[in-house]
């Protein structure tokens, strides 16, 4: 085992900086809207990292093209929305019950390492991408979701705070990060975008001396 992989005994920076949650950036790709109906065809997991001065960034990727669950529905209109041909050999499509557990061991690990007590999801649109991923955990029966089941960060949100715009890649080019229209709708390519604008805000928020937070002995004076 590497240094870089020993487990921690204490907290890290990073899991002060978000009180013990360890912030995973996620994208997905869906046959539709409906978590508990449409089949969840690719997961893309960026893991982050902070370095000496607080600086946050993106450290390692974790993707996965799925197998529609049995009985799943696929809408013709997402596969042609995001470019994907379920039946190409290239794809090396996984079964849940196999890239699940795989993604959440990598999180853990993740976890572990930093001395936090759980991942939180961060996403574009987060609660989207939660639900699908809530309702993957109970199909596979999975018992150490690594992820708080309705705590998110969301970079549409923030994104709108932070530069006045809520789709992600106008987020992007307001924030100086280069964006492919035509990488878009992968997983993959998505999750390290969204991963490159929360990096951003977060640092950006920490250069403006939102955190840590500046103590002041000062007592506001109430008229």
């Amino acid at each position: 085992m590497s240094p870089a992989e020993e487990p921690s005994d204490s907290k890290s920076l990073l899991a002060q900086r978000f009180r013990g949650f360890l912030p995973v950036v996620v994208d997905l790709e869906t046959g539709g809207f409906n978590c508990q109906t449409d089949a969840l065809l690719e997961i893309s997991a960026v893991i982050l990292n902070m370095d000496e001065t607080g600086t946050l960034y993106p450290q390692l990727t974790h993707s996965f093209h799925l197998e529609p669950f049995e009985g799943a529905n696929v809408e013709q209109s997402a596969l042609d929305f995001i470019g994907l041909d379920l039946d190409s050999p290239e794809r090396s499509a996984l079964p849940e019950e196999m890239a699940i557990p795989e993604l959440f061991r990598a999180i853990r690990s993740a976890i572990k390492r930093h001395g936090c007590s759980r991942a939180i999801v961060v996403a574009h649109n987060a609660h989207f991408d939660l639900g699908f991923i809530n309702a993957v955990v109970d199909r596979c029966r999975v018992k150490r979701n690594p992820f708080h089941p309705f705590s998110c960060f969301d970079t549409a949100t923030l994104g709108g705070l932070a530069y006045g715009q809520t789709v992600l890649a106008k987020a992007c080019q307001a924030a100086s990060i280069t964006f492919d229209n035509h990488s878009a709708h992968s997983a993959e390519y998505d999750a390290q975008k969204t991963a490159e604008l929360y990096c951003n805000i977060v640092n950006r928020w920490r250069d403006l001396g939102g955190w840590p937070l500046m103590q002041t002995d000062a007592v506001p004076q109430i008229d």
